[in-house]
């Protein structure tokens, strides 16, 4: 029998080998451009070292093409030899901003999924989140380069649960209560990142399938109307028609427009989720704030939606 593209993106993805000291970290800048950004790569690199491990720098990170670190090719070149490079254990983006949709179909992931190493990103690396989950591998929503201040201890939280994630030690978060909160409790592999992504992806082969999953999302600089079109966008594409439950992270710096949208952002989501009776979660600490705790993308997690608080489980 057959097995449709939607049965293989349920399946179980494979875990790329958890960190140890000794491995080797590529740090690659597949989107935006890196000005006046060395000193953050060189703390990056120097928190890669304390935990005992290598890293090596991409030859073109540090390259200028208008909005881009480097042309696309030259992105596609440093993203490319890290993904075949079987003694690289990991992919830690540089930074986002926008220019990872540019290169995904330039990408061949057939040495990676033979020796499958774990993608570090978030925001504009939703788009290669995307891809890595359709190739069956999961990866990592994380800080990245530019999120390392010169004081560790402003993103403690975020520094920890990065480190606990990639070792691969147990992770789960016990969240605030919202009183936006839909309770209820599912589980099924957690996928998504930022909802501008997400939307981007739409009717394309790096569009993820959400049936039997959670989806997290989280959003930077929007209107609330800009946010309601895109939920709207993904409703109308049956994107929640099979979801088992969403998660909320940070909707961060949300512009304000001449007619007000005349409702919290919560109230929005919930109003654009109204049809669905799948747990939604809010208070998720991750997304564009210094405070952005790890998620493993991929890996089946349970979702617990309570009057007291939300807990997050991650599988083993």
């Amino acid at each position: 029998m057959k097995i449709t593209l939607a049965q293989k993106q349920n399946m179980t993805l494979k875990q790329p080998p958890y960190l140890k000291a000794g491995d080797t970290v590529a740090i690659v800048a597949p989107s935006g451009i890196l000005k006046n950004r060395a000193g953050e790569v060189q703390q990056a690199k120097a928190l890669l070292k304390s935990w005992g491990l290598h890293s090596i720098v991409g030859k073109h990170v540090f390259k200028k093409s208008n909005h881009f670190a480097g042309t696309d090719d030259e992105r596609c070149e440093d993203f490319q030899k890290a993904l075949d490079d079987p003694k690289i254990s990991a992919i830690w983006c540089a930074r986002g901003g926008y220019g990872a949709v540019r290169i995904l179909d330039k990408l061949d992931y057939s040495k990676f999924k033979q020796n499958p190493k774990w993608l570090i990103g978030y925001s504009d690396i939703t788009a290669l989140h995307n891809q890595v989950h359709n190739q069956g591998v999961e990866s990592l929503h994380a800080i990245m380069c530019v999120s390392i201040p010169k004081n560790l201890s402003e993103i403690e939280a975020s520094i920890s649960t990065f480190k606990t994630a990639v070792f691969g030690k147990p992770l789960s978060y016990k969240l605030k209560a919202s009183s936006y909160n839909k309770k209820g409790t599912a589980s099924g592999q957690l996928v998504g990142g930022n909802l501008t992504m997400l939307h981007t992806m739409l009717g394309s082969k790096t569009s993820i399938n959400t049936s039997e999953k959670i989806l997290f999302i989280e959003e930077i600089g929007e209107y609330k109307y800009h946010i309601d079109r895109m939920l709207q966008s993904l409703k109308r594409a049956g994107y929640f028609n099979n979801c088992k439950g969403v998660i909320i992270g940070d909707m961060t710096k949300l512009k304000k427009n001449t007619t007000l949208w005349g409702t919290s952002i919560e109230q929005l989501i919930l109003d654009a989720l109204s049809d669905y009776d799948f747990p939604i979660a809010f208070n998720m600490p991750a997304g564009h704030e210094k405070n952005n705790q790890a998620l493993i993308f991929g890996r089946k997690i349970q979702l617990i939606v309570d009057s007291e608080q939300t807990s997050i489980i991650f599988n083993k």
